[in-house]
């Protein structure tokens, strides 16, 4: 494993590379990172993982400064994940000057749900990986299934300026109670860990209702939220929308899409003071 802090380094070594497989990080990698890395194996002649905590995507009151950077850890998982390259620039090296030019997602899915309560977070998630795309040149690329609603936007850039990018979805990794697996889980205390686990479980329950014919998403919802915040939560959304386009399903599609796979549900939640977001495919 080959490890290049400069885009230049990075180019001159993956000109003799023909389809390059991609998997963008910010470090303090876990098992479902790790996951990635080897779903990406077979795709690509040469895999590449990037580690870099973007600054763009972080609200002025966010983690920034705080995110956990795990640096010699991440290395050595990643090189026996298979990782055959890690991409960690600089701050300045990615950014040398003030980034003026932005990728603008269209509202529709970008400013609800996560780009509500973080808004210009889709901003900085698009430029940033626009701008790692220009530099790694990939063929394929892996983001987990935890963060869907980045899924989508990311997909959806992609298709739109038509870049020969196959992006793919990596399955949601969790622990044995359920918890998904997330960076942010290291912030959790150890109370706060065990009561976790109720995110999933509320996301369950949603899902669950809706194979059973509920088609009251107001009502799964608001319930859900309270449920929550009955046992101490502080809950963002708890929400029904359809899995193609993250819009909200009008009741007379909502049993069909339930019997083919066409609604996700997703929460984000505070615990403590630790932020968790999870989803379901329903």
């Amino acid at each position: 494993m080959i490890i290049l802090h400069t885009i230049s380094e990075l180019r001159a070594h993956l000109a003799s590379f023909k389809h390059p497989a991609f998997v963008p990080t910010m470090g303090n990698l876990h098992d479902g990172h790790l996951a990635l890395v080897r779903q990406a194996k077979p795709l690509g002649d040469v895999v590449v993982v990037s580690i870099f905590v973007n600054r763009l995507q972080f609200l002025p009151h966010e983690d920034f400064d705080t995110y956990p950077r795990t640096w010699e850890a991440d290395c050595e998982a990643l090189e026996a994940a298979g990782c055959d390259v890690v991409f960690a620039p600089s701050e300045k090296e990615l950014y040398p000057e003030p980034q003026g030019f932005t990728i603008q997602p269209p509202s529709e899915i970008a400013n609800i749900l996560e780009g509500h309560f973080r808004p210009g977070f889709f901003v900085g998630v698009c430029t940033v990986v626009m701008k790692l795309f220009a530099c790694v040149g990939p063929r394929v690329a892996l983001f987990g299934k935890k963060d869907y609603q980045q899924l989508m936007v990311i997909q959806r850039m992609v298709r739109q300026f038509a870049l020969p990018i196959e992006v793919i979805g990596g399955t949601t990794l969790r622990a044995a109670d359920g918890l998904a697996l997330s960076s942010r889980n290291n912030y959790l205390k150890p109370a706060d860990r065990l009561e976790a686990v109720q995110l999933s479980i509320a996301l369950t329950a949603m899902a669950q209702a809706l194979r059973d014919g509920n088609t009251d998403i107001t009502s799964l919802e608001q319930d859900a939220m309270a449920g929550l915040s009955a046992r101490g939560w502080q809950p963002d959304y708890l929400a029904v929308r359809r899995s193609v386009d993250l819009q909200v399903p009008v009741e007379a599609e909502i049993a069909r899409l339930a019997n083919s796979h066409g609604l996700v549900v997703l929460g984000a939640a505070r615990i403590g003071s630790t932020r968790l977001i999870d989803n379901l495919d329903v």
